[in-house]
Order: C-alpha cells, then structure tokens, then sequence
C-alpha cells in the first residue's frame, strides 16, 4: 500500500484543482475581483493552516536563517502571489475547460525547468529521448491548437442555474471570443511557467527547511501579505471586498481550505516522495474532470479545439512519462549491473588463489 500512496494523493490533487477550476470561473463569472478573490483564499489558507503548523511542528521546528527567509519570500511571490494573479485573470478571459487544458503544458514546462537546473536528463540519441522530444512537440501543436482553432460546439446536459454564473452586466458568457481566447491562453500559459518554476524550486528549498507544513504555512502567509498589497492597488471599493452566502464564498473556502491548505501540503510531501516531474505529469486528469463537468454545471459549451488540444497535450505528456519511465528503468539496470560487478570483484578478493605443490619428478 505504501507504494500506491504517492498515486492515490496525485489523483486527490488533481481532482480538488479541478474543483478550483470550476468555482473559480463561476465566482468570476458572478463579478468577484480577481484581485480580491485570490487574496481571500490565501487568507484563509493561511488561517486553516497556522494551528496545525503551530502544533504539530512548532517545537521541532528548523532554524530559519535570514538567507532561507528570503528564498521563501520570493518564491512565495513569484510561485503563489503572481501565478494566482495572472492565472485569475487567464480564466476571466478563458473557460474554465480551457484553463485546466493549459495546466497540461506544466509538465513540458517543469521538464524544461527540471533539465536546466540538472534534475533531468535528456538523451537524445536514445529511444526515451526521442520519447520526450515527440511528446514536447505534442504538447506545443496541443496548445497551439486551444488558443487558434475553435472548430464545431458540442452540447452536453446542462443543469441551469446550479451556479449563479452572470456577470456584473447579466449577461451569460460561456464562449469566449477568439481575441479573448488567445489572450486567456497567453496569460494561463505565464501562469504555468511561474507554477513550474515553483514546483521546481521548492524541492531546492525544502532541504533548507524541511518542516513541509511550517514551509507551506509560511508561504501562504507571505503570499497573504504580498496579495493583500497588489489587491489594494487595483480594487479600493469596498463593496467589491464584501462576500455574502454564495458562489463566491464557497469558492473562497474551497480555494483557500482545501486547494491551498490542503493540496499545497499534499504536493511537498509528492515531491519529497517522487519529484516535480511526477507531480506535473499528471496534470491530464485534472482535464478530463473539469471538461466533464464544467459543461454540465456552468453550462461551457466545449469545442472540437478544446478536445483535439487536450488530446494532443495529453498524448504528448505520457510520452514524455513514457521516455521517463524507460531512462528509470535503464538506470536501475546500470546500478544493479555495477552492484553485481562489485560484489564479484570482492569475492576474487577474498577467495584465496589455489596454488600447485612442489613437483616430485
């Protein structure tokens, strides 16, 4: 059962971001800030998560030198603080299918991130690299294809009025145009690039302080701050800041409870066990969930674009699982090889050489 863990908790993670997705784009839909929302559910987050942190790891905690501080800081800003801005706006601009179709480029990107900081090997002469080449392509001609090509709609049942989906003009908007779609996909794309290199990089900065709780909790925190500073610059208006028993607190409580509190935990401790990369490979099923039922809760109307993209996208990430599970396996094989040579080599050592008598002729 121990092996499966890891498995077991990259399916959560995945199906709670694909929650994200959806409430998300319905409490924009209703006319949130952007600004405002993602400087909520960090706060909450960061209340969620403190007692735990304060409790469980306080006592054991880690010395948090000056310099680890400040390596916490900016990936707090960087990873959390400017990927949640961008990616808000993204999906104000886009759909909430199209927005977890673009979290499939994260792998590609993680991947790039990955090999130039040397945690991941390329080889291109071998079957895996060429594995990872083809699969990369595939994911560039799948993100491609969301942002250009739209292509015949397809309706699914739609349950109407489940969520309060208007804009501030009450006006139901489920297909956006292409300037807007190419825009959305511009911005989600940024966004995964700065959630790549904080995927990445958390894993460098985990050694440090390895406290993963008080790690996260201190992240959210920072990010609170940070979030707080940039929503109070562009939004002073506070009706816009008021939240009532509705879409927008749910998705509030959701992003802020258990997308941040709980997933954010969830991937430190994912990556601790199997890397970035694992983590970002399978990033697909948070597609195939939000495609589903984003077209039957918040009535999105899905395109053939949207379908030939995310296939494409993921076809191309499991050939890069693929050429990356196959160079895992080739490595074990080397390892053990060398294991086996060793030990053969210190057992002629120790078997003393037979020697002949003297000859009696």
């Amino acid at each position: 059962m121990g092996d499966k863990k890891p498995y077991l908790a990259v399916l959560l993670v995945q199906s709670i971001y694909g929650g994200m997705f959806m409430l998300s784009k319905a409490a924009f839909n209703g006319g949130m800030n952007n600004y405002v929302f993602v400087f909520y559910r960090q706060a909450a987050a960061t209340l969620f998560l403190a007692p735990f942190a304060f409790y469980f790891e306080w006592k054991n905690r880690p010395t948090l030198s000056f310099v680890t501080f400040c390596k916490i800081f900016f990936l707090s800003l960087f990873g959390i603080s400017l990927c949640l801005d961008i990616f808000g706006i993204g999906i104000v601009y886009a759909s909430a299918t199209l927005a977890a179709a673009i979290s499939n480029c994260l792998p590609v990107v993680t991947f790039f991130l990955a090999l130039l900081l040397r945690m991941e090997v390329l080889r291109l002469r071998s079957v895996s690299g060429i594995a990872k080449i083809v699969g990369i392509i595939a994911c560039i001609a799948g993100a491609i294809t969301l942002a250009l090509y739209k292509g015949p709609h397809f309706n699914l049942l739609c349950l109407h009025h489940l969520f309060e989906s208007h804009n501030s003009h009450g006006i139901v908007s489920h297909v956006p145009s292409s300037q807007t779609r190419i825009k959305g996909c511009f911005l989600l794309f940024v966004s995964n690039i700065l959630w790549g290199l904080w995927l990445v990089l958390q894993g460098q900065v985990l050694k440090d302080y390895p406290s993963k709780l008080l790690f996260i909790t201190l992240q959210c925190f920072l990010s609170t701050i940070q979030l707080f500073a940039i929503a109070i610059g562009f939004e002073r208006d506070p009706r816009e800041w008021e939240l009532g028993w509705n879409v927008r607190l749910l998705a509030v409580a959701y992003c802020g409870i258990v997308v941040t509190g709980v997933t954010f935990y969830l991937q430190a401790w994912i990556i601790e066990k199997k890397g970035p990369v694992f983590l970002a490979m399978s990033t697909p099923v948070t597609l195939v969930f939000t495609m589903f039922f984003s077209a039957i809760l918040l009535c999105e109307i899905i395109t053939l674009g949207s379908v030939l993209g995310g296939l494409m996208l993921v076809a191309g990430l499991y050939s890069v699982l693929w050429g990356k599970s196959k160079e895992e396996k080739m490595n074990d094989a080397k390892c053990l090889k060398a294991e086996v040579d060793k030990e053969r080599s210190e057992l002629k050592q120790v078997v003393p050489v037979e020697t002949k008598g003297p000859s009696l002729v």
